[in-house]
């Protein structure tokens, strides 16, 4: 099984700014979720190629970081470890979303993976 990149978060300085500067230049549409410093950014129409993603203040996590799509959580996390990777955030679960947590692949990057809610 294939996993997806789903969605992409770019650490900021100053989120005004450049929530205006990737609006601007990109013609993003960027959007606060909830009551949290986490701006959800829709890169395009869903029927275009391409992933959405959100913007984050620094301080929250320094690097741009990429999630990736698995079908089972505790799978995923069973390959990520026996293949070098390293655990760096508990699992959470992001109601409507699903479960995810970071973790650092065998080079020392640093990704999320999301195992999303099933769908009844």
């Amino acid at each position: 099984m294939l996993s997806k990149v789903v969605h992409f978060e770019i650490p900021v300085d100053d989120p005004a700014r450049a929530i205006e500067f990737y609006e601007d230049v990109f013609g993003w549409k960027i959007e606060r979720w909830g009551d949290l410093d986490y701006w959800l950014v829709t890169t395009g129409e869903d029927d275009e190629p391409g992933i959405n993603g959100a913007i984050l203040p620094r301080d929250m996590y320094p690097k741009v970081r990429n999630a990736i799509s698995v079908d089972s959580y505790d799978e995923a996390v069973g390959n990520i470890e026996s293949s070098g990777g390293k655990m760096l955030t508990d699992k959470m679960n992001v109601p409507g979303i699903g479960d995810t947590a970071a973790f650092k692949d065998s080079e020392g990057n640093v990704f999320l993976i999301i195992a999303p809610e099933k769908k009844d």
